[in-house]
Protein backbone atom coordinates (compact mmCIF):
# COMPACT_ATOMS: atom_id res chain seq x y z
CA UNK A 1 0.00 0.00 0.00
CA UNK A 2 1.36 3.73 -0.94
CA UNK A 3 0.68 6.68 0.27
CA UNK A 4 -2.10 8.90 -2.01
CA UNK A 5 -3.25 12.78 -1.91
CA UNK A 6 -6.25 12.90 -3.86
CA UNK A 7 -8.02 16.38 -4.76
CA UNK A 8 -11.20 16.60 -6.76
CA UNK A 9 -13.58 19.70 -7.74
CA UNK A 10 -17.30 18.89 -7.92
CA UNK A 11 -19.42 21.21 -9.86
CA UNK A 12 -21.21 24.20 -8.19
CA UNK A 13 -24.42 23.32 -9.14
CA UNK A 14 -25.24 20.34 -7.11
CA UNK A 15 -27.29 20.72 -4.02
CA UNK A 16 -25.13 19.75 -0.58
CA UNK A 17 -27.15 16.69 -0.49
CA UNK A 18 -25.89 15.86 -3.84
CA UNK A 19 -22.39 16.65 -3.51
CA UNK A 20 -22.14 14.23 -0.39
CA UNK A 21 -23.41 11.60 -2.72
CA UNK A 22 -20.88 12.43 -5.21
CA UNK A 23 -18.00 12.41 -2.34
CA UNK A 24 -19.32 8.89 -0.98
CA UNK A 25 -19.61 7.05 -4.04
CA UNK A 26 -15.43 8.52 -4.09
CA UNK A 27 -15.13 6.96 -0.80
CA UNK A 28 -16.36 3.44 -1.70
CA UNK A 29 -14.38 3.48 -4.74
CA UNK A 30 -11.61 3.85 -2.42
CA UNK A 31 -12.82 1.25 -0.17
CA UNK A 32 -14.03 -1.26 -2.67
CA UNK A 33 -10.32 -0.94 -4.54
CA UNK A 34 -8.85 -2.62 -0.84
CA UNK A 35 -7.61 1.04 -0.50
CA UNK A 36 -8.52 3.24 3.03
CA UNK A 37 -9.19 7.07 3.48
CA UNK A 38 -6.28 8.14 6.02
CA UNK A 39 -8.33 11.86 6.33
CA UNK A 40 -11.09 13.75 4.37
CA UNK A 41 -10.97 17.84 4.20
CA UNK A 42 -13.79 19.84 2.05
CA UNK A 43 -11.80 22.47 1.14
CA UNK A 44 -15.38 24.30 -0.39
CA UNK A 45 -16.08 26.58 -3.03
CA UNK A 46 -13.52 28.18 -4.97
CA UNK A 47 -13.56 30.40 -8.16
CA UNK A 48 -10.60 29.14 -11.27
CA UNK A 49 -8.43 30.98 -12.94
CA UNK A 50 -10.05 30.28 -16.02
CA UNK A 51 -13.58 28.61 -16.75
CA UNK A 52 -13.13 24.61 -16.69
CA UNK A 53 -16.27 23.47 -18.74
CA UNK A 54 -18.39 26.40 -18.31
CA UNK A 55 -18.10 26.68 -14.58
CA UNK A 56 -16.10 29.66 -13.10
CA UNK A 57 -15.97 28.10 -9.53
CA UNK A 58 -16.13 24.66 -8.03
CA UNK A 59 -16.17 22.55 -4.71
CA UNK A 60 -12.99 20.91 -3.63
CA UNK A 61 -12.66 17.90 -1.66
CA UNK A 62 -9.07 16.42 -0.34
CA UNK A 63 -8.58 12.43 0.17
CA UNK A 64 -5.18 11.48 2.29
CA UNK A 65 -5.21 7.80 1.30
CA UNK A 66 -3.84 4.55 1.56
CA UNK A 67 -3.80 2.65 -2.19
CA UNK A 68 -2.22 -0.42 -3.93
CA UNK A 69 -0.64 1.29 -7.20
CA UNK A 70 -2.64 -1.20 -9.18
CA UNK A 71 -5.95 0.90 -8.02
CA UNK A 72 -4.98 4.23 -8.99
CA UNK A 73 -5.78 3.06 -12.86
CA UNK A 74 -9.56 1.90 -12.08
CA UNK A 75 -9.84 4.94 -9.51
CA UNK A 76 -8.56 7.43 -12.55
CA UNK A 77 -11.15 5.82 -15.16
CA UNK A 78 -14.14 6.20 -12.62
CA UNK A 79 -13.12 9.71 -11.81
CA UNK A 80 -13.30 10.61 -15.89
CA UNK A 81 -16.79 8.78 -16.12
CA UNK A 82 -18.32 10.91 -13.57
CA UNK A 83 -19.36 14.10 -15.26
CA UNK A 84 -20.20 15.84 -12.30
CA UNK A 85 -16.16 15.56 -11.25
CA UNK A 86 -14.65 18.62 -13.31
CA UNK A 87 -10.70 17.84 -12.30
CA UNK A 88 -9.15 15.18 -10.02
CA UNK A 89 -5.46 15.06 -8.89
CA UNK A 90 -3.52 11.67 -7.48
CA UNK A 91 0.01 12.26 -6.44
CA UNK A 92 1.79 9.68 -4.81
CA UNK A 93 3.16 11.33 -1.34
CA UNK A 94 5.76 8.01 -1.04
CA UNK A 95 9.24 9.66 -0.86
Amino acid sequence: MRDYELVIIVTPEFEEEATADIVDKVKSWITDAGGSIETFEEWGRQKFAYLIRKHIEGQYFLFNLKLEPSAVVTLERNFHLQESILRFLIINRDD
